[in-house]
């Protein structure tokens, strides 16, 4: 038997597959069925201790190891009248450009005090260039029951190093090393 020509077997691909049901994702008007991976990066979030004290310490090393350079920190000295962080410095300018970000996660690796995570949120989109240049009070995370805004002394009785072990529990309580190595 004669093989059909190449325009008669592309035409066949063609009509066996214009009667098949249309697979469109109406995306804004009908959301994804299935949510984000546990692992998707999505956008960063700037987290708290459990005081409400911020993680931040403002050492700039998330800017630093973008490659888009999409992060810009700028790091203050705390003091006892005004302390946001447990340690000596807080990041007091925070921002992180949206238009630029390439959301590989390279600055969560470099957070030495997992200050920065990433969210599973994927909607970034925005209708004006401004918008999209996120600043600190828009990545904070949100305050949550038993949280102090800052900002408050740290915890009475506690040291950075319970802050940084992750003994803080809430305002002014602190868990105790039982001593077990379990």
């Amino acid at each position: 038997m004669p093989e059909l020509p190449q325009v008669v077997r592309g035409f066949g691909v063609t009509f066996r597959t214009m009667f098949k049901k249309v697979v469109t994702e109406q995306y804004p008007e009908e959301k994804h069925l299935f949510p984000p991976k546990p692992r998707f990066h999505g956008r960063h979030q700037l987290n708290r201790y459990a005081d409400g004290l911020e993680k931040c310490i403002g050492c700039e090393l998330c800017a630093w190891a973008c490659p888009a350079d999409a992060i810009y920190v700028e790091g203050a000295d705390n003091t006892e009248a005004e302390r946001f962080s447990p340690g000596e410095r807080y990041g007091r300018v925070y921002q992180i450009n949206y238009l630029r970000c390439i959301l590989c996660g390279l600055c969560i690796e470099a957070c030495p005090t997992r200050a920065l995570t990433m969210t599973n949120e994927y909607e970034l989109a925005d209708s004006s260039r401004a918008s999209l240049i996120y600043e600190k009070q828009d990545l904070l995370a949100p305050m949550l029951p038993g949280m102090l805004a800052p900002p408050h002394a740290m915890a009475e009785g506690t040291t950075t190093d319970d802050y940084y072990s992750g003994r803080i529990k809430g305002l002014g309580v602190v868990a105790m090393d039982t001593g077990d190595a379990s």
